[in-house]
């Protein structure tokens, strides 16, 4: 197939690569600097441009790979410009009907992604929709040929799932960086976590989170609990003391 991207973020960068992989063509990069576009082109051997009617038709698909708040401006341009073309975006919580074309879709890859680290696209659960059944048909050949994890969905459940992976991506990931902190803080290096999250991850792979679930608030452990807050308190006012204490209550409001 051939496919043209339109971004050159974290989730372009990647996607474009585990399509070009599998042995598909990238016809252009889009960036909003030539600077970016040509440095992912580069490597997925495509044509660069900072300029949406460089973009020419004759792609089988143009995935959409940039950030929500920026999407319906790039899409109204893209459809402006590509009527009759296949326009697929990427995100998790925006509806298909962002994209106000005939030919529309979704291709949402459930994973955290950084430029800097290449993941397994094979092993990531694809989310895909469709306006119709041949464009639905055409993104799934594109998605299956990349993963091996790949659902037919609509934008509400779509929506669900973006929310449950902020809180199971996003939020645990800052907790890391509160504790990463609090750490440094101390002159304590953050090395000696690492065992204690790898353990804990690694235990939710084979059993419910809520089973596995220790620490002072699944054991109402008020002495312990009232201790972390006053240093968190002391060292850093009300705003991570806070955050302990409603993690710790939605902990024991859950088991």
């Amino acid at each position: 197939m051939t496919i043209s991207i339109i971004g050159a973020g974290n989730l372009a960068t990647n996607i474009a690569q585990a399509i070009k992989e599998k042995g598909h063509n990238i016809q252009y990069v889009f960036s909003r600097t030539m600077e970016s576009a040509k440095k992912l082109a580069d490597i997925v051997h495509a044509s660069p441009t900072d300029s949406i009617s460089d973009i020419k038709p004759g792609a089988d698909i143009y995935i959409i790979a940039v950030k929500d708040s920026a999407l319906p401006d790039v899409a109204q341009k893209l459809v402006k410009n590509l009527p009759n073309q296949l326009l697929v975006h990427t995100a998790g919580s925006i509806d298909m009907d962002v994209i106000k074309a005939n030919r529309r879709g979704v291709l949402y890859p459930m994973q955290t992604f950084s430029k800097f680290k290449k993941v397994d696209f094979n092993n990531i659960h694809c989310f895909i929709e469709a306006e119709n059944i041949n464009d639905l048909n055409i993104i799934n050949q594109l998605a299956t040929s990349i993963s091996d994890c790949v659902h037919q969905t609509d934008s509400q459940k779509r929506k669900i799932l973006h929310l449950a992976a902020v809180f199971a991506c996003n939020f645990a990931n800052h907790c890391e960086a509160i504790a990463e902190k609090i750490l440094q803080d101390y002159d304590i290096s953050f090395e000696v976590m690492k065992p204690l999250i790898k353990e804990t991850f690694d235990k939710i792979m084979t059993t419910s989170p809520k089973v596995v679930q220790t620490g002072p608030a699944a054991r109402n452990d008020k002495n312990v609990m009232d201790m972390h807050a006053k240093i968190l308190q002391q060292r850093y006012g009300s705003q991570i003391e806070t955050l302990y204490k409603q993690l710790s209550n939605s902990i024991q409001n859950l088991i």
